[in-house]
């Protein structure tokens, strides 16, 4: 198995992060197999999806009306609506696996690998590749 970390620069604002690019470029030219995306954090997720669309403005909207950003949670400490932030596995599971064949991923036309991070507190990430090859 192959395995490489990257940092992901969130800032200070919540949002969605493209990681299709670095995904492929660590894949590329090997073998069939699978490329396992895991997020060891606690307060964001991973999605499959569209981007660039209004997909990313939909998807916070849901989010919000699912998990609003209110005083509500438990979970309290962190900025206003923090609680909310550790339901979102729920949704946006800390893991995925795509399809590698012949050293590409195996995304739709209009897949992107997304780092989804709805947390204004932690302005970097890190996110483990992992290919395991078949």
């Amino acid at each position: 198995m192959q395995s490489r970390a990257l940092t992901v620069r969130t800032g200070a604002k919540r949002g969605l992060f493209d990681l299709t690019d670095e995904c492929r470029r660590f894949v590329h030219g090997g073998d069939d197999g699978l490329l396992v995306v895991f997020l060891p954090h606690a307060t964001a997720g991973l999605l499959v999806m569209e981007l660039g669309a209004g997909s990313e403005e939909d998807l916070f909207d849901v989010l919000d009306g699912l998990l609003p950003r209110d005083d509500r949670w438990r979970h309290r400490h962190g900025s206003r609506g923090h609680g909310a932030d550790h339901i979102l596995p729920l949704f946006a599971p800390p893991s995925l696996t795509v399809p590698v064949v012949g050293g590409e991923l195996a995304l739709g036309a209009w897949q992107s690998i997304v780092l989804l991070d709805p947390n204004p507190d932690n302005p970097v990430r890190t996110v483990r590749l992992s290919f395991v090859p078949g």
